[in-house]
């Protein structure tokens, strides 16, 4: 099926995954009986030419220079060529991302193209990595074991540490390995550990869980890894030593029922029964339309690429797993006003099961 794809390749996944190069304004992306085209500016043109396999149509055969003369606004001059290109290639009817614009859908239909939004297919496609895409996933992980190594060091360090200080030397270390760590990564100390997404703030305190997630991006590809460990600093209160315990215990459970062909959901549940059995509340527990505050309230992973978060599911849904996704498996538990503990590895799925792709111990100790 012919396909259109809008955007610029960094804010657009689907875009990046078909032209693997780093371009900050939109772009127009054509598949059709075997062609792949893209229509650009001088600017870009260059750049694109040396991928290879691409059909580079410029703007400039599209009456660019008209349009400008005739002081249309900039966003109708690129919507209106883009149209054209699709006339040009003779495109009748695509498939689209659903995150295309309305606007320039709407254009299309009304020159007699028909535009369908299929999630599916963009999802699918990501799915299966390119080499350089899974490259990219190892340098990242690379990047996010070193950055883990320097925030355990700090902890064993002692002094007087801080969310924002572990934060920072860690965002170091990534840029030496050629990574950007985004400024929301999560240290999360005691209660902070908690609240879903909490990026955590002020001391890291003595006795308390220390939740350190972060998910490094490579330069080259814009491809992410994600991982995340618990310290205690200090003496480690048994409940935390008990749910640390279970959750190591959910993580290799979960990581021995990787396998193509298995539901996300059916993963889940093998996390879901390590916890239930020693009394802890989870998402299959609770009681229809209850927020879960406390317990393992959140889904045990997602796939991982051009987006921190992308398909596959492992969670209440799920799709079935196919070699080559790359998942995050990350059980935890927590309780409100309080703290928490959770333990995330990346995996690729083979044909017979999964290589884990994270390199660090699990050890609450720092």
């Amino acid at each position: 099926m012919p396909a259109l794809i809008y955007g610029d390749t960094f804010r657009t996944p689907a875009l990046r995954h078909e032209v693997p190069l780093g371009v900050p304004d939109p772009i127009l992306y054509l598949e059709s009986n075997g062609t792949r085209a893209v229509v650009t500016n001088a600017l870009e043109r260059p750049r694109l030419e040396a991928i290879g396999g691409l059909e580079i149509i410029g703007v400039e055969e599209l009456g660019w220079d008209e349009l400008i003369a005739s002081g249309k606004p900039r966003w109708e001059i690129e919507f209106e060529v883009f149209v054209r290109a699709v006339e040009k290639l003779g495109l009748k009817d695509a498939d689209v991302p659903a995150e295309f614009p309305l606007e320039l859908a709407d254009r299309l239909r009304e020159r007699g193209v028909t535009v369908r939004a299929n999630h599916e297919e963009f999802e699918h496609r990501r799915r299966v990595k390119t080499a350089a895409e899974l490259e990219g996933v190892r340098r990242a992980q690379k990047a996010a074991d070193a950055a883990m190594a320097r925030a355990a060091e700090m902890l064993r360090g002692g002094g007087e540490l801080t969310s924002e200080s572990v934060r920072n030397e860690m965002t170091t270390v990534c840029r030496e390995h050629g990574t950007t760590l985004p400024a929301d990564v999560i240290v999360a100390s005691g209660a902070q550990g908690a609240i879903g997404h909490d990026s955590g703030s002020g001391p890291l305190r003595e006795g308390e869980s220390i939740i350190i997630d972060i998910w490094p991006i490579d330069d080259e590809s814009a491809c992410y890894a994600d991982m995340t460990r618990t310290f205690v600093i200090g003496e480690i209160p048994d409940e935390l030593a008990q749910w640390h315990a279970l959750t190591a215990d959910a993580l290799e459970k979960t990581r021995a029922a990787v396998r193509p062909g298995v539901n996300g959901r059916a993963i889940y549940d093998v996390a879901c029964e390590v916890y239930e059995a020693a009394g802890i509340p989870t998402g299959r527990t609770k009681a229809d339309g209850e927020v879960l505050r406390d317990g393992f309230f959140h889904g045990l992973g997602h796939g991982v690429g051009l987006d921190v978060h992308e398909a596959p599911n492992l969670g209440r849904s799920g799709e079935d797993l196919i070699a080559g996704d790359i998942i995050t498996l990350e059980p935890g538990t927590y309780r409100q006003g309080w703290g928490g503990v959770r333990l995330e590895d990346l995996v690729v799925v083979t044909d017979d099961g999964c290589e884990t792709l994270t390199d660090f111990p699990y050890d609450l100790k720092p």
